[in-house]
C-alpha cells in the first residue's frame, strides 16, 4: 500500500497571477506545482516545462479560430483550464491567460512528480522498478494529464485558481534557478517563435532541452 503524501503549502495561485500576458504566465509558472485532489489521494508535480500561446494572432494557439464553443474558456476568465484531445490518444493541459475577453493560454508540458508517485505510475500503467522510470510519468503534455486523471470532459473549464475544483496550481515556495527558451516543439504553425521555458537540466523535461 503506498504511503500518503503530504506538501505543505499548497494553497493555489490567485487569479491575479494568470490575468496577464501568456509569456509572463509562462514563465513564471516555471517551479509552481499542478495538484490534483481527490478523496482517496493527493497528487502533486512541479512545472518544469511550458509553452506560451499569445490568442488570436497567433497561427499555432486555438484562439486563432476565434470565441467559438470548444474555445470559448481561452476568452472567459483567467485561471481556468482549457483541455483538448490531440492526435487521437492523449490530452493536453492548458491555463487560461489575460483580462476576460482576451484570449492567450499556457500549456503544461512538464512535470516533476512530488506526492502521488505510485498512483500516477498505476494511471499511466507504468512500473517503478528504478528511479529513472518516474520520468515516463510526467514528462510530456499527454503523459502528466493521464497520470494526473485530466479529460477535456471532467476538466475543462475547471478553475485552477480554487481547491474546490479538485484540480489547481499552487505556489509552495519554491523559485526555479536557470531558465531555458526555445521554440514551441510538437507544432507545424509559427513554430520558430521562442516561446517554451524549461528549467534548465532538469530531467523531466520532455522533448529537447537546448536552448539560451
Amino acid at each position: 500500500m503506498a504511503t500518503p503524501c503530504t506538501h505543505p503549502r499548497l494553497l493555489p495561485l490567485d487569479r491575479e497571477f494568470f490575468a496577464r500576458g501568456p509569456l509572463r504566465v509562462a514563465r513564471e509558472l516555471l517551479g509552481k506545482v499542478l495538484v490534483r485532489q481527490s478523496e482517496a489521494e493527493l497528487l502533486a508535480g512541479r512545472i518544469v516545462e511550458t509553452e506560451a500561446y499569445l490568442g488570436e494572432n497567433d497561427p499555432a494557439a486555438h484562439a486563432a479560430a476565434g470565441n467559438t464553443a470548444r474555445t470559448s474558456v481561452l476568452f472567459g476568465p483567467p485561471g481556468h483550464a482549457y483541455v483538448y484531445f490531440i492526435y487521437g490518444n492523449h490530452y493536453c493541459l492548458n491555463v487560461s491567460c489575460e483580462r476576460e475577453g482576451k484570449a492567450g493560454s499556457v500549456l503544461i508540458r512538464a512535470l516533476e512528480p512530488i506526492c502521488g508517485r505510485e498512483e500516477m505510475a498505476k494511471a499511466r500503467h507504468v512500473r517503478l522498478l528504478f528511479p529513472s522510470d518516474s520520468v515516463r510519468l510526467t514528462s510530456g503534455p499527454g503523459r502528466l494529464a493521464e497520470a494526473f486523471g485530466i479529460t477535456r470532459a471532467r476538466d475543462n473549464g475547471c478553475d485552477l485558481t480554487s481547491q474546490k475544483s479538485g484540480l489547481w496550481i499552487a505556489d509552495d515556495g519554491f523559485r526555479a534557478g536557470r531558465i531555458r527558451i526555445t521554440a514551441r516543439i510538437g507544432i507545424t504553425k509559427a513554430a520558430d517563435h521562442r516561446l517554451r521555458w524549461v528549467i534548465a537540466d532538469n530531467l523531466f523535461v520532455s522533448g529537447p532541452r537546448a536552448g539560451r
